[in-house]
């Protein structure tokens, strides 16, 4: 028997808990889950699992709503020893429940609500508990400006005092806020090398060639990930300060006056323009204007999260204006069938890097080489 075969041990028996919201992701993460362990059943032997290949991992639960809105959860199967990992789409708008006869959307906070409920359910009978939240709750609100609430921190303490061990994300919008929860696991992966595999298979124009493309941020707060992009990809960098009106605040937020632009000339080049969300698409919009009339070619765009707060109609007039050429995001939160279905637009798979890492996690192995995909880009490149 060889050593890393004995090493192969579960830490428990695997168990995914897979939330309403997170329904079709969960059903494709755990096929693959399924396929790998079988493929290594195959391969080494029954000598190197010590539980049984299921065809599912899944935990069938529910959360069941009664007619004044309130809501309980509930597992249908035992979980008692297990390792559970439970999934989760916070910003899954499509996801409805009926209160005093009329159907309401449910939140983010309706479906944070729901993560405490299930972890409730499992009434400290499981081995280990982790939570995967692609899109961060409250991650908008990490940090306090003014007399304001710090959500996000709130969010992570309440998780870790329910036991949750782990807590994965998605390109969180500030990582620092871990340090709410400084004994309890947290990490934010990165969906850069999905996304540029994406674009080397689609996009067969595209050239990672410096003098022929270079990478954007949109503001100071994405500095690092373009800097990232910038630098696996051996490209220049350019950056749009946004210069604001701190004397107003429209939908929560102060409104932007306009967009600076500081970095080599772009002139003639093709642009990838790189943020973790688009919340409205109101900045990608004005930088992508701005960056056409610098004379810039073909201009993409590269997030973790697409919401289009206010539809999609301005994206499709700026696609037909020519001012953005494709528009690649993940399929990490819930994205509308009218955004695939549109020709700008290219969605990015995570189910199998999930499914990876919930195996890894699972065999207790470490996470690190998850973390930096450098390595993996540049076998991309080379290729």
């Amino acid at each position: 028997m060889e050593d890393n075969e004995i090493a192969s041990i579960p830490f428990g028996q695997l168990g995914i808990i897979v939330h309403e919201s997170c329904k079709e992701l969960g059903e494709k993460v755990d096929d693959y889950i399924v396929k790998k362990r079988k493929e290594k059943l195959q391969n080494c032997g029954s000598h190197y699992h010590l539980e049984k290949i299921q065809d599912s991992y899944i935990i069938e639960s529910d959360i069941i709503r009664f007619a004044n809105g309130e809501g309980k959860g509930m597992l249908r199967e035992t979980i008692r020893g297990k390792d559970i990992f439970i999934l989760a789409d916070v910003g899954n708008y499509s996801v409805t429940y009926n209160m005093f006869g009329q159907e309401n959307r449910m939140s983010p906070d309706d479906h944070f609500q729901d993560i405490k409920r299930l972890i409730s359910a499992i009434a400290g009978k499981a081995r280990r508990i982790h939570v995967i939240m692609p899109l961060l709750y409250e991650s908008r609100q990490d940090k306090r400006n003014s007399r304001e609430s710090l959500d996000c921190a709130m969010a992570l303490q309440e998780l870790e005092d329910l036991g949750v061990e782990n807590i994965f994300t998605f390109d969180a919008h500030e990582t620092r806020v871990q340090n709410a929860i400084p004994q309890t696991g947290f990490e934010s992966l990165h969906s850069t090398y999905q996304i540029i595999e994406m674009m080397k298979n689609i996009e067969n124009n595209i050239s990672f060639n410096k003098n022929e493309i270079m990478v954007i941020s949109p503001d100071t707060g994405a500095m690092d990930r373009a800097i990232y992009y910038a630098g696996v990809l051996g490209l220049d960098v350019g950056l749009f300060y946004k210069r604001r009106d701190y004397k107003k605040i429209v939908d929560g937020k102060n409104p932007i006056i306009q967009h600076e632009y500081m970095g080599a000339d772009v002139e003639g080049k093709d642009i990838l323009i790189v943020d973790d969300m688009i919340a409205s698409g109101g900045s990608v919009f004005e930088i992508a204007k701005e960056l056409k009339n610098k004379k810039a070619k073909n201009i993409y765009v590269a997030v973790s999260f697409t919401f289009f707060t206010h539809g999609i109609e301005k994206m499709q007039h700026y696609f037909e204006k020519g001012y953005i050429t494709k528009l690649f995001s993940t399929n990490l939160t819930y994205v509308p069938q009218k955004f695939k279905e549109a020709v700008w637009f290219t969605e990015v798979d995570m189910s199998q890097f999930i499914a990876l890492l919930i195996d890894t996690v699972n065999y207790d192995e470490s996470v690190s080489p998850l973390l930096d995909a450098t390595n993996r880009i540049k076998s991309i490149l080379d290729k």
